[in-house]
This record gives C-alpha cells, sequence and structure tokens, in this order.
C-alpha cells in the first residue's frame, strides 16, 4: 500500500512557507524514493545518460531544420544561430547538472522547483514540461513517419478516414517505443545505442561528402542583409521582440539571426531529459552532470559542423522553401543516392529523439503523482521497477496527437516551454545555495551567480524572439495549469495533507 502521509526524514529542514508556496525539502524527496510501490530500479551509467542525451537531440533538427533554417531566416549564419542556442543551453546545462546532483530524483526542474521555490511553481513548471515533453514526442513522430515513406518507397504513411487524416506511421513507432519503456530502461538505452550509432554514422557520410562540395564564396555574404519576409507574415507572427521594438517581420540581417536561434533552439531540447533519469542512475552525483555536458557538448559540435559544410556546398539561396533538407545540398550537385541515406539516418535518429522524450514525460508525471498533484495510482512502478500505466497512458495521448492533429506552428510551443524551464532551473540555483548551504553537491556552477544569470539572460533573450502568436499560447497553456492546480492538486497535494495535520 501506499503512504498518504509520510514522516519527514529527521535531517528535513522545515519549510517555513505554507499553502501553494510550501517546498519539499530535499531528503523529503530522497526518502520519498525508497518507497516500496513507487520505487524506479536503478540501471543506468554515466554512458547511458550521455547516449540518451544524443539520442534525443540528434534527430529532425539536424537533417531538416539546419536546411530550411540557412535558407528561409539566417543564411550561411546558421551556423553562427546554433552557436548562441548552445550558449544558453550550455549555461543552463550546468545548473542542471547541479540540481541533479543534488537531488538525484526524478522529475527534473519540477522536482527542483518543489525544493526552492514552492508546490504552486512546482505544479506550473511540472504542467510546463507536460507541454515540452508530449507535444514535442508527437512532433517528431510525424516527422519519423515522413521519413518512413521516403526509406520504404511508399508515398506516404498515412491513411484518409473521411474528412480526416491518420497518421499510422507515428502511431505504429509510439506504440513500439511504449512498449520498451515499459520493460526497462537499460533495454530502451541499448536500442537507443544502436539507433545513435547509425545516425553518427550517417553524419559522418554527409561530413566526408559533402566537403568534397565545399566553396567558401558560398559563405558569403555570412550575415546576409536583412529584407522582409516572403510569407506575408505580420503582426502576431512576428517575433515578440520585433513587435516590440517594430522591427517588423524580416528574415536574414541581425534579426534573422536571432530568430533563427530562437528557432534552431528546438534542435538542442532534450538534454534536460537525461535529469529526469537521475533516480534511475548509478552514482547519479557524477553520472548525471557527465551524461548532460557531455552529450551537450557532443551535439554542438556536430551541429556547427554540419551547417558549415552544408552552407558550403550551396549558395543559401537555394536552400530556400519549407521542404529543403540536407538531402536538397546533394540533389544539387547529383548525388541523389544521398537523399535515401540521410533518411536512413534521419529515421534511426527521430526513433531515438521520441524514445527519450517519451521517457522524459513519463518520468515527470511519476514525480508529480508520487507527491499526490496528479492522482496517486498513477506513481505506481510495479514488478518491473518502471511506470506502466503512466507509459499507457503518455502513449495513448502522443498517438492521438500525432495521430489525427496537424501541427504546423505549434513546434514554437515547444521552445517556449523549455526556456521558461531553464529559466527556472537557473534562478532555482541561485536560491538553493543560499537556502541550504548544507546540502552535498556532486557537482557545483562554477562562478555563480554570474553562470546561472547569463543563462537566465540568455533564455529570456531567445524567448523574446519568440512569435508573439506562441506567446499568447503559452498563456493560455499556463492559465489552464493553474485552473487544474486549483480545482484538484493543492487538494490532494501530500505536502498539503501533512501541513494541514500539523495545524490540528
Amino acid at each position: 500500500m501506499q503512504k498518504e502521509n509520510y514522516v519527514p526524514a529527521p535531517a528535513e529542514t522545515p519549510s517555513r512557507r505554507g499553502g501553494m508556496f510550501r517546498t519539499k525539502s530535499v531528503e523529503q524527496s530522497i526518502l520519498d524514493t525508497d518507497e516500496p510501490d513507487s520505487r524506479l530500479r536503478k540501471d543506468l551509467t554515466a554512458w547511458d545518460l550521455t547516449i540518451f542525451g544524443v539520442a534525443v537531440v540528434v534527430g529532425a533538427g539536424i537533417f531538416t531544420l539546419t536546411a530550411r533554417t540557412a535558407g528561409n531566416v539566417a543564411g550561411p549564419a546558421v551556423s553562427l544561430a546554433f552557436v548562441f542556442a548552445a550558449i544558453a543551453c550550455g549555461l543552463t546545462a550546468v545548473c542542471y547538472a547541479e540540481f541533479a546532483s543534488t537531488v538525484p530524483v526524478a522529475g527534473s526542474a519540477y522536482t527542483y522547483s518543489y525544493a526552492t521555490f514552492g508546490e504552486l511553481v512546482a505544479w506550473i513548471i511540472g504542467w510546463d514540461l507536460i507541454l515540452e515533453f508530449a507535444l514535442a514526442a508527437s512532433v517528431v513522430a510525424k516527422g519519423w513517419s515522413q521519413y518512413l515513406g521516403t526509406v520504404f518507397g511508399f508515398e506516404s504513411a498515412t491513411v484518409q478516414l473521411g474528412s480526416i487524416t491518420f497518421d499510422w506511421g507515428a502511431v505504429t513507432l509510439l506504440i513500439v517505443l511504449g512498449v520498451l519503456l515499459a520493460v526497462g530502461t537499460k533495454v530502451s538505452s541499448r536500442v537507443s545505442a544502436i539507433a545513435v550509432a547509425i545516425k553518427l554514422g550517417v553524419i559522418a557520410l554527409v561530413l566526408v561528402l559533402g566537403i568534397t562540395y565545399f566553396k567558401a564564396s558560398n559563405l558569403s555574404p555570412y550575415i546576409p542583409p536583412s529584407q522582409p519576409a516572403d510569407d506575408g507574415a505580420s503582426g502576431l507572427h512576428q517575433s515578440l521582440f520585433s513587435f516590440v521594438t517594430g522591427a517588423g517581420d524580416s528574415s536574414f540581417g541581425w534579426y534573422g539571426l536571432l530568430a533563427a536561434a530562437s528557432l534552431v533552439f528546438f534542435a538542442f531540447i532534450g538534454f534536460d531529459v537525461v535529469a529526469t533519469a537521475a533516480e534511475e542512475t548509478k552514482n547519479p552525483q557524477k553520472a548525471v552532470p557527465r551524461g548532460i555536458l557531455g552529450s551537450l557538448l557532443i551535439v554542438t559540435v556536430l551541429y556547427v559542423a554540419v551547417t558549415l559544410v552544408l552552407t558550403g556546398m550551396v549558395p543559401y539561396t537555394e536552400l530556400a522553401g519549407e521542404n529543403a533538407t540536407l538531402a536538397t545540398a546533394f540533389a544539387i550537385h547529383g548525388v541523389d543516392w544521398a537523399k535515401t541515406v540521410i533518411s536512413i539516418g534521419a529515421l534511426a535518429g527521430l526513433t531515438t529523439v521520441v524514445m527519450v522524450l517519451f521517457l522524459g514525460q513519463t518520468r515527470v508525471l511519476f514525480a508529480m503523482a508520487r507527491d499526490g498533484l496528479l492522482p496517486r495510482w498513477l506513481a505506481h512502478t510495479g514488478k518491473r521497477g518502471t511506470p506502466v500505466r503512466l507509459t499507457v497512458i503518455v502513449g495513448i495521448v502522443c498517438c492521438v496527437l500525432a495521430g489525427f492533429v496537424e501541427f504546423g506552428t505549434l513546434e514554437e510551443m515547444v521552445n517556449i516551454g523549455t526556456l521558461f524551464a531553464f529559466v527556472l532551473v537557473s534562478v532555482g540555483v541561485l536560491i538553493l545555495r543560499r537556502t541550504r548551504p548544507d546540502l552535498p553537491r556532486g557537482f557545483r556552477v562554477p562562478l555563480v551567480p554570474l553562470i546561472p544569470v547569463l543563462a537566465v539572460a540568455a533564455c529570456l533573450w531567445l524567448m523574446v524572439n519568440l512569435s508573439v502568436e506562441t506567446w499568447l499560447r503559452f498563456l493560455v497553456w499556463m492559465l489552464l495549469g493553474f485552473v487544474i492546480y486549483f480545482a484538484y492538486s493543492r487538494h490532494h497535494s501530500l505536502l498539503g495533507k501533512k501541513e494541514a495535520l500539523a495545524k490540528d
């Protein structure tokens, strides 16, 4: 039976705040991981986490986003846009690394926020992570489905059911990955390792073959002159920064470069998923920081190398349009067979992206359910040490989204949700350093408070370069989260029940 009212650990420091701003101590978070009915199995190593990190980050971005962003938004400066995004991620990554080594518990930013900002903010960040992981997994599954047809030679992995289009390819992928995750994270890690090896081999081929067509003249001008966007976008479709400053919607130039950095940030999403597996890791104090920082370093080098080769192969104007990919550059040079090879790499890459995003979503929800903010029966793990119930529910939701919904510009919703989580984690490091300096930290952010402050500034900068439309959708999503918290979560919180008993 699960315990509805836990007993604080002797080392627990009681919260001085009550109500919706009550905090959950680090000691209690760690103590909760030993509950027999909701205990996750510790199978993962630093190597497994690095594979997970590379697996989730190297996917659609490197095969499709690089070409489209170069041709439509930034030109050859897309490589600099990736550097800007990587700096923001790197600054945040060290903050995640400190938290993960201090609080080696499932839930990532949700758990960290509970220990620093309090329950309401923790709920909001958990709600925000639902937006990040579930929506991203569904978006990427649809991208996987598109490549499936290219590799196996059929037109589309969809069927028409009356007026509704059903993406059977995306749904099949999600079902298979759901089964693997239910079996165990170690099995999932082994599958990821195979897929990572395939896509890294394809990327190596792209670099070696592409460099033979490289012309330095194609990189000039590195930052093309600014020009109005040719899609007629204006108003709510322009970036918040452009809207506020009156610059209007534009492509290329410095405004285009900044917008590109916010867009390619989507390609880095996922390194924070490594932190969600902290509770399932052997020696998490050392393994999780190594997994986070190691995977981010590897993928940054890969992204910059690929974008430089890509924009050196052909003039960036040849990559304009929504259908441009890495294969487009090779097709221009008559290397048509490269399309199939790149599609195989993309298929392998996107498989692992969906798998790790799926994993991250279940672990965040697991942590929220264990705290009572979601129904407690969802935090059941069973004999295999995996949250099978949550895996099934998340799988069904993602199948519905990927199978029947056309996302369009909703990809930007993933970016803004992730950046918001990054901001809170970075601020949280400063708060926990001040409130709990006594906690053992396997990894410490250097140059505090400079690094966390720079991380917050970089993430906010990327956020304001997302569209006004995205900001409005994000606010609506957050308001919905507040409604659910006050209608259900606040009244079922285990910490709240303990607080009420203490008053009685």
